[in-house]
């Protein structure tokens, strides 16, 4: 039979698994995107004024 104690220790792991997935689909589908993005546009901007000067 689980103990109370067991039990706790079994949520918190589900709990943490659970933030851990999430937050791992929200930096990959949202995040690391809009970042890459972010530079790309960035690098494209500093290489037009390199090449207007």
């Amino acid at each position: 039979m689980i103990e109370f104690d067991q039990y706790l220790g079994f949520l918190a792991f589900l709990t943490i698994l659970t933030i851990g997935f999430w937050l791992m689909i929200f930096l990959i589908t949202f995040v690391i995107p809009f970042w890459l993005t972010g530079n790309l546009m960035q690098w494209l901007k500093e290489k037009r004024q390199k090449a207007k000067s």
